[in-house]
């Protein structure tokens, strides 16, 4: 299996009517307007926020205006005055809107944003269930605050197989877990639409036996290569005894 990952800092879907983008917390954000923005002596383009928030707005052969909350932090840019929001904050999530105002408003742009932090790495626990001399099976559970997966596998040998479900995953709150196998190690993806993060152990690794020798084993051959030694000397004094006798 080949796993293809593509890191993104904004990303855009579509959902309940709304274009959503999604941006990781701290980089800057950008909107574009979705139709040609041409003003007039009579027509002004405003950014708004949650409706009544004013970011910027541009007039007529005059350059663009930001209001003092966004000072420092917005600007507007191209031929169709697309917006930057510079290093977003949670406060920044909402709802954002360009609207030609005129004798009639006219809405250009319209997007839900939703700013995220980057995710945090998935905890990953293997347990033995049961184990012999040529297989293993195993329990493994990829887990983070909001939710959890669990599933059983079998090392054979070399190989290692799914015992339970294949295809692992879990969504919530916009950000997902899985967890696949390949060969004999086992992976946990965590990700949002921003940010991702694996976690990976090989699992034939849990399945082999301690190659350590114990002290009562040692302790036993020791005595074991001591009574030889012992027979073989008595014998060897018995011998040169009669040896002596013949003589």
């Amino acid at each position: 299996m080949i796993f293809f990952v593509i890191l993104v800092l904004l990303s855009c879907t579509e959902a309940e009517g709304l274009q959503h983008v999604f941006v990781l917390h701290g980089k800057d954000l950008h909107l574009d307007t979705e139709k040609p923005v041409k003003l007039g002596e009579q027509t002004d383009l405003f950014w708004k926020s949650n409706s009544s928030n004013n970011i910027a707005k541009c007039v007529f052969n005059n350059d663009p205006v930001v209001f003092n909350k966004y000072a420092g932090r917005a600007e507007l840019f191209g031929p169709n005055y697309s917006l930057k929001l510079k290093k977003v904050q949670h406060s920044d999530s909402g709802d954002y809107k360009a609207v030609m105002v005129g004798e009639r408003d006219q809405t250009v742009a319209e997007y839900k944003v939703i700013v995220q932090d980057p995710v945090t790495p998935a905890n990953l626990t293997v347990e033995s269930v049961s184990k012999t001399s040529d297989s293993c099976n195993l329990t493994v559970t990829c887990s983070t605050v909001d939710f959890n997966i669990s599933s059983s596998f079998r090392c054979d040998g070399k190989i290692c197989s799914h015992a339970g479900e294949k295809d692992l995953k879990a969504t919530k709150k916009f950000s997902s877990l899985s967890v696949y196998l390949q060969q004999d190690t086992i992976f946990c993806n965590h990700s949002n639409q921003v940010s991702w993060n694996q976690t990976m152990k090989v699992l034939k690794s849990y399945c082999e036996t301690e190659t350590g020798i114990s002290i009562c084993v040692v302790k036993t051959v020791v005595f074991s290569v001591g009574l030889i030694i012992m027979v073989i000397a008595v014998i060897s004094v018995h011998i040169m005894e009669k040896i002596k006798k013949r003589k």
